[in-house]
């Protein structure tokens, strides 16, 4: 079985950092754990780092039942100042490692690094932590795949059904996540911590900041998610970051004569597509050999959303949608080619919290909301044909309650952010006391790894005070130029475009 519905369109938040690796722990055994000594390598990382696991109730409120190890890695200050503190960094999706990401945040948190240990923790259900991932499609098979024919519900309880052999489903939810962090901190011996959350994992950090403010002194919020906002808005923070890039093509000189009608190209391509899918043999963006190209309307949109998480890729947008219109669909496989890989999710765990957190708070007007985008619509069927059959148990009405804290709280937002525009921030701040918000005019998701955050997150664990951040530097003009053909961001004679 593979699950191939979700991985264009249905994932709700993505980290955008596409690192992978791999870990060997240990697995704690005895029932008072004490910390871990042992050691292990992560992809990206040359230098040994502490690692082991916590056993932990799967159901919290069954502690003679089944247990889980959840696991974790230290990344060791470079000069440890503060030995009793550690900066814990969030992953998003909700389903990605945090572990297998390692190298990533290593690097945004690099300046922090120099005097604080980095806290990775693998959530329940994600990457090392009794994962619940269901088999996916690789590239050259999903190239080929009809997304648009997939029986929704047929995949779901196949994966369900694979699952159910090693875990309960309905646990794995954030809040029951959130115990076990407090689990890790407590074996490890960190007094406090300086969250650091990302997308989804912005929701965590504001749980933690909401059940267990006396362990933290510091949260950085990057790409939030508010507690108030439903899943479902990403569909029209998409479309607007799908504009964004069109008119930003539009009003750059060299762009908006190489793709006078970018606008209505897309929207023709996206009509006709609808209508009449693609089949034909083409050139296998890795591999080069010949393969099978399905291209609908969801596959389409669906890459060129992904596309517009990294500024990097963002810059080949107008370029691939000139080229597919023009029927050459050569420069979209490389978009999906960079992507392979990009959203590593445990769907279960990712169902646990979309179907149990958000799901059941839709509202009428939401819902019409959703439907206003194509994507937004195609999601929205989606959730509402697979959430009943993985019967979440729904989160409690106050669970969308907004934080109340005075803890030192930095927020950072993209202006071009496809998943969690700044509006979302500002929603999240409602009764934040001690909270500043910035806003990299240039950023996608993810600030931290694409700007001079790194360096205000390093000011504010070290101050715990939001007072002397200054965000000028995020303002610094980083801009990729468009890419106006298949190699270059220059100009071509006219005519051959």
């Amino acid at each position: 079985m593979k699950l191939s519905y979700a991985r264009w369109l249905v994932p709700l938040w993505g980290l955008t950092m596409v690192y992978s690796g791999t870990v060997s722990a240990q697995t704690a055994t005895d029932k008072v754990p004490k910390p871990s000594s042992d050691s292990c390598y992560v992809n990206g990382l040359s230098d040994r780092l502490r690692c082991g696991s916590v056993e932990v109730a799967e159901n919290p409120n069954k502690p003679d039942g089944r247990k889980i190890a959840i696991h974790y890695v230290v990344i060791p200050a470079i000069k440890n100042l503060a030995p009793q503190e550690a900066v814990l960094g969030i992953a998003g999706g909700p389903g990605q490692s945090a572990i297998d990401n390692a190298a990533g945040f290593e690097r945004m948190l690099s300046k922090v690094h120099q005097h604080r240990d980095i806290l990775l923790i693998d959530q329940r259900g994600t990457g090392q932590s009794n994962p619940l991932a269901c088999d996916s499609d690789n590239l050259t098979e999903m190239l080929a795949h009809d997304d648009e024919a997939v029986d929704i519900a047929a995949e779901t309880r196949k994966c369900k059904q694979q699952l159910q052999s090693h875990a309960d489903i309905t646990q794995y939810g954030s809040e029951q996540a959130l115990q076990d962090f407090e689990a890790v901190r407590h074996h490890l011996g960190y007094q406090k911590l300086h969250l650091y959350g990302v997308s989804y994992g912005t929701r965590m950090a504001q749980l933690y900041m909401r059940d267990y403010p006396q362990a933290l002194s510091t949260v950085t919020l990057d790409g939030v998610v508010p507690m108030q906002q439903s899943v479902l808005a990403i569909g029209s923070a998409i479309a607007r970051a799908q504009t964004l890039v069109i008119s930003d093509c539009e009003q750059d000189a060299l762009c908006g004569k190489t793709f006078p009608k970018l606008r209505q190209e897309l929207q023709e391509l996206s009509e006709s597509l609808h209508q009449y899918p693609v089949m034909e043999k083409i050139h296998h963006p890795v591999t080069g050999e010949t393969a099978l190209l399905t291209l609908t309307r969801d596959k389409l949109l669906g890459a060129l959303r992904l596309a517009l998480y990294s500024p990097s890729i963002r810059a080949l947008i107008p370029f691939a949608i000139h080229q597919a219109y023009r029927k050459n669909y050569q420069p979209l496989l490389g978009l999906l080619s960079l992507q392979s890989g990009a959203i590593d999710l445990a769907m279960g765990m990712h169902a646990a919290v979309v179907c149990g957190e958000d799901w059941p708070r839709l509202t009428s007007a939401q819902r019409q909301q959703a439907e206003q985008s194509v994507v937004g619509k195609v999601m929205l069927q989606s959730i509402d044909e697979s959430c009943p059959i993985w019967q979440i148990p729904p989160a409690p009405k106050e669970f969308g309650t907004p934080i109340a804290s005075n803890i030192p709280t930095l927020l950072l937002s993209g202006e071009k952010d496809p998943a969690t525009p700044p509006a979302w921030a500002e929603m999240a701040m409602t009764k934040l006391t001690q909270a500043k918000h910035l806003v990299s005019p240039y950023a996608t998701h993810n600030v931290a790894a694409q700007s001079c955050a790194g360096d205000l997150i390093a000011k504010l664990v070290e101050t715990g005070s939001i007072n002397q951040i200054d965000g000028k530097c995020l303002k610094k003009d980083v801009r990729r130029s468009f890419y106006l053909n298949a190699s270059t961001v220059e100009a071509m004679p006219e005519g051959l475009q």
